[in-house]
């Protein structure tokens, strides 16, 4: 099975880790990662004036490649997910913005939000199963008392992205049962980390920050584990050795025995 595959600027850099688990693990599962020909940056914020329309533009190119290739787009990074899903929400429900953004692209055929956009934990719930990845695992992490930190783009607006329940989310969670750990649930878990303003407004960040990694660590999570590369850097800022905050895709990758493949 191929997959379109959205990357983005952080995963060539910063977060090569959370690009290169999920390549291997990929493989490990049975399914591909296509990566987009000259994809461009997303802008890695989603515009909310109602009349912006040049932002938008990269993500209806890979939106529209993938239509193009008869794939699913699939993406790892939070943000990354958030603007291309809501994106595509445009072209498929708000003319004015279709309208305009064709008019740009010159394409053969107008870009109408007919892409599945898909978040790799989604492949790994919806396409191969939790139940078919625990078969999988040939290292299982059992004993590993793990926090799943969704944070806010994964989940919200819940209506538009559709990735799980944005008040009592399950997922992360799911995926850490079946990789054999045992996830703890702990409150701020989908409180937002600071994201942006820790570039202004460092103490309020790390204030947020601080009450996330206490929250888990008062519920006995001994790490947390993300999907996207500003909360792992809020996270850590904050955590200042108290507990370990690792991508989802490096615990994905030892479980199923293909980490040391990994060149980083």
């Amino acid at each position: 099975m191929k997959y379109s595959y959205y990357p983005g600027c952080t995963l060539k850099n910063k977060a090569k880790d959370l690009d290169a688990y999920a390549r291997a693990s990929a493989r490990a599962l049975g399914f591909e990662l296509e990566e987009i020909e000259d994809w461009q940056c997303c802008g890695g914020v989603y515009p909310l004036g109602s009349d912006e329309i040049a932002t938008k533009l990269s993500s209806v190119r890979a939106l529209n490649e993938a239509k193009e290739k008869g794939q699913d787009l699939v993406t790892l990074c939070s943000a990354c997910h958030h603007v291309i899903k809501r994106v595509n929400d445009d072209m498929k429900n708000v003319e004015d913005i279709r309208t305009r953004a064709n008019n740009y692209m010159e394409l053969d055929e107008p870009y109408a939000g007919e892409t599945n956009v898909l978040h790799f934990l989604e492949v790994l719930r919806d396409k191969v199963g939790f139940d078919k990845l625990k078969e999988k695992v040939v290292n299982p992490l059992t004993g590993k008392k793990i926090g799943a930190y969704y944070g806010c783009l994964l989940l919200r607006p819940g209506k538009i992205l559709g990735f799980d329940n944005p008040e009592n989310p399950t997922i992360i969670e799911d995926f850490i049962r079946a990789i054999g750990a045992t996830p703890v649930v702990y409150p701020y878990r989908n409180e937002c980390c600071g994201g942006y303003i820790s570039l202004k407004e460092k103490e309020m960040a790390k204030n947020m920050c601080d009450k996330i990694v206490d929250s888990a660590e008062g519920f006995g999570a001994e790490m947390l584990i993300t999907a996207c590369p500003l909360c792992m850097y809020n996270l850590n800022k904050s955590t200042e050795g108290k507990i370990p905050v690792v991508y989802f895709t490096e615990l994905l990758a030892e479980a199923l025995g293909v980490k040391e493949e990994v060149e980083i």
